[in-house]
């Protein structure tokens, strides 16, 4: 006599599985929820750590630099034939502008506002994902499908924004990519769309709606990504120059502090690199990271792969038939709180999609179209 097997699963039309699954599906949602609030604590509290690491190498390099070019001044004042004092002077500031030259080279290789901005954005993200899951274990049963996109939004997170120091990206990239957080298309929920029955109204969506959508789109991509990516490419290059000025000159000054009371003939010109140099590094170590250019940086890219995002979600819309879709209103309003603007204020994009309008037209027409946006420093993603 055969052993009795248990019989698989059930999905129904709906993508529903049976009712005794409903309550593993159900812990192990709760599990991954869990599982999300405790990565965001941890990233929490690795963003305050590096926040915390970029004011004190700030104050640190910024007070070892000043000291040094006070004792190169110092160094340089002529008190007699004798100077015993010039050789301790000289060298200790020799030594500090060294170390600051070494300090400035690890930390602007680091960037620890950047860091801290990108754990900063996963604390966020991970906060985010477990009020989703709370939703839906509040709202209706859980799907496999649930557990599954759980769990590639978590992986798709990481990789964005990965905990471990080490290996460390790029920072000064010759090419600005938009940062992307959340998971590729999934092919089976797809599918098991594709298998629902087709509902006999248009779902909320109408040709208006459509061509107002693709005009959102367009504008996206011709004006508000590019802007974003121009600005980042911008802050990049000005964030790589500061970065090589700085160990450069505190080099630079330490070696003009080393010639102080060499030459049998006593210029000024070793002191005045010494001092001079140490100024403008400190200058430099404040304007970058006082400045937080690392953050800045990461906050374009950030912003640019939320519009990214946004056109991923329309084009996926756009690209299916009407009864597949999501609600179009509900779409709409969706569309209308991601930019900051009103039901009313989306109508006037349904002009932008028509191919007869050149990009460098919607550049001009649009020309104050960000001032009445919202800085998307923070964006969310509903």
């Amino acid at each position: 006599m055969r052993a009795c097997r248990p019989a698989p699963p059930t999905i129904s039309s709906t993508g529903r599985v049976s009712d005794r699954n409903v309550n593993m599906l159900i812990t192990k949602l709760n599990t991954i929820a869990e599982a999300v609030a405790d990565r965001a604590e941890m990233h929490s509290i690795i963003g305050e750590q590096r926040n915390d690491w970029n004011a004190l190498f700030l104050n640190s390099i910024n007070s070892i630099t000043l000291t040094a070019s006070l004792m190169a001044g110092v160094a340089a004042i002529p008190i007699g034939d004798e100077t015993p004092y010039i050789l301790p002077l000289k060298v200790s500031s020799v030594i500090l502008f060294t170390a600051a030259a070494g300090m400035m080279a690890a930390v602007n290789k680091i960037q620890p506002s950047q860091l801290a901005e990108e754990q900063r954005n996963a604390t966020r993200l991970f906060k985010q994902l477990e009020r989703s899951i709370r939703t839906t274990l509040a709202l209706r049963n859980p799907m496999e499908l649930d557990v599954e996109e759980a769990l590639e939004r978590i992986n798709a997170i990481e990789r964005a924004y990965p905990l471990p120091l080490l290996p460390l990206p790029d920072k000064f990239p010759k090419v600005l990519k938009p940062t992307v957080w959340w998971p590729k298309l999934n092919l089976k929920k797809n599918q098991q769309q594709q298998q629902q029955k087709k509902r006999s109204d248009n779902n909320g969506w109408s040709v208006e709606l459509e061509e107002e959508m693709a005009g959102i789109l367009r504008v996206l991509k011709t004006k508000d990504q590019e802007q974003y990516m121009t600005c980042g490419e911008l802050v990049t290059n000005i964030n790589r120059t500061l970065a090589v000025s700085g160990p450069i000159l505190a080099a630079v000054a330490a070696i003009g502090t080393g010639l102080i009371g060499s030459s049998t003939v006593h210029e000024p010109w070793p002191a005045l690199i010494g001092v001079v140099g140490g100024a403008l590094a400190t200058v430099v170590n404040t304007l970058e990271h006082g400045g937080q250019m690392g953050m800045v940086f990461e906050l374009f890219r950030n912003c640019a792969g939320y519009y990214v995002r946004l056109e991923e979600e329309i084009e996926n819309n756009l690209g299916r038939e009407t009864c597949r879709r999501g609600n179009g209103e509900l779409f709409r309003m969706k569309m209308a709180l991601h930019l900051g603007r009103s039901l009313s204020e989306l109508e006037g994009f349904a002009s932008y999609a028509s191919a007869s309008c050149e990009d460098d037209d919607i550049k001009s027409l649009l020309g104050s179209y960000s001032e009445h946006m919202y800085i998307l420093a923070f964006p969310t993603n509903i």
